[in-house]
C-alpha cells in the first residue's frame, strides 16, 4: 500500500508514520509513504495509493464562504499531474473539529473534484482508535 500525504504542521506526518508502523506490526502490511510538498518533483504514479490531507482554508465558515484551500495546493497539483488521481483509491482527511463545517473540508473537496471516495477522518494527530480504524479501512482496500 502506498500513501501520499502533505503535512503542514507535522500532524499528518506523525499520523501517517504511526499508521505505517502499526500496520506493519499488526497486519504485516508494508506501507510506503511519500510526502508531497511545494518543492516536490512531480512523478507519474503507476500504482494505487491513498491520499492523506489536512484542512487549511482561507477564513469563513466552510459552508457559504471561506472554503478556499490554502497551503495544501501542492497535493492537488500533484494529483492533477498527468492525471495521477486515477490511481487514488480514496482520501483520508484531518483537521480540528472546533472548525465545525470546515472539519476535513479539503479532503471532501478532493473526493468531489477527483471522484474518489472520502475514506475516513481523524482530528489533529489522531488517537490510537483512529489509527486502528484507518488501518482496517486500508486493509479492506488491499483485500478487494
Amino acid at each position: 500500500m502506498k500513501i501520499l500525504y502533505i503535512s503542514i504542521s507535522g500532524n499528518t506526518r506523525s499520523f501517517v508514520q504511526r499508521l505505517a508502523t502499526y500496520a506493519c506490526d499488526k497486519y504485516n502490511m508494508k506501507i510506503e509513504i511519500k510526502e508531497i510538498h511545494e518543492n516536490s518533483a512531480f512523478e507519474d504514479e503507476t500504482t494505487p495509493f491513498v491520499t492523506f490531507v489536512p484542512t487549511y482554508l482561507d477564513g469563513g465558515n466552510g459552508v457559504d464562504n471561506g472554503d478556499t484551500e490554502i497551503l495544501t495546493e501542492a497535493m492537488r497539483d500533484y494529483l492533477e499531474h498527468h492525471d495521477n488521481y486515477r490511481y487514488c483509491l480514496g482520501v483520508v482527511g484531518s483537521g480540528n473539529k472546533n472548525f465545525n463545517h470546515q472539519y476535513c473540508l479539503t479532503a471532501k473537496q478532493y473526493a468531489q473534484k477527483f471522484n474518489f471516495p472520502f475514506l475516513a477522518d481523524y482530528e489533529l494527530r489522531g488517537t490510537q482508535e483512529d489509527l486502528e480504524r484507518v488501518c482496517r479501512i486500508l486493509a479492506e482496500l488491499i483485500n478487494k
